[in-house]
C-alpha cells in the first residue's frame, strides 16, 4: 500500500508521514499542533496513532516501544516499564488505575493528489514531493 498518513488533531486532519515510512511493528514519533504522538503499523497494515508521553515515566518514549498484541487486542509496549497499553483505546492494560494514553484518528490517503508533483532526484533517493509542505 502507499499513500500518506493523516492524524485528525483538534478536529483538523493533518497529514504526517508516507504509509511506507511506517515499519510493522516499530514506532514512530510526530509532532502535531504542540503534541507528541507516536504512530504504529501494524503487521496487517492497521496504523495506530497514541501519546508519546509514558504516563509512569513522564518521558515521551512510547515511540521507542514495540507493538504487539494480548489475544485480539493490539497493543504498544513501553520501553520505559514494559506496561502494555491497547493501541486503539490507550488503556493500560497492566493497571486498571494508571492513566491512559491519548489517542487519535487516523486515515490514509491516496498517493494519486501528488503523482503530478513528485520529482525522482538522479541520485536514486526517495521521491521527494514538490509540493510537500514545509
Amino acid at each position: 500500500m502507499s499513500g500518506f498518513v493523516e492524524v485528525e488533531v483538534g478536529g483538523r486532519w493533518t497529514e504526517v508521514c508516507a504509509y511506507r515510512d511506517l515499519l510493522p511493528g516499530r514506532g514512530t514519533a510526530v509532532l502535531v499542533d504542540g503534541r507528541q504522538i507516536a504512530l504504529f503499523r501494524d503487521r496487517a497494515g492497521e496504523v495506530y496513532a497514541v501519546g508519546n508521553r509514558d504516563p509512569f515515566s513522564g518521558a515521551q518514549v512510547i515511540s521507542r516501544g514495540l507493538l504487539g498484541s494480548r489475544g485480539p487486542v493490539p497493543v504498544v509496549i513501553s520501553p520505559m516499564y514494559k506496561q502494555a497499553f491497547d493501541a486503539r483505546t490507550g488503556a493500560c492494560l497492566d493497571e486498571e488505575s494508571a492513566p491512559a494514553l491519548p489517542v487519535w484518528r487516523v486515515r490514509l490517503t491516496a498517493p494519486a493528489r501528488r503523482c503530478a508533483g513528485d520529482v525522482a532526484p538522479p541520485s536514486g533517493n526517495a521521491h521527494r514531493p514538490e509540493t510537500a509542505r514545509p
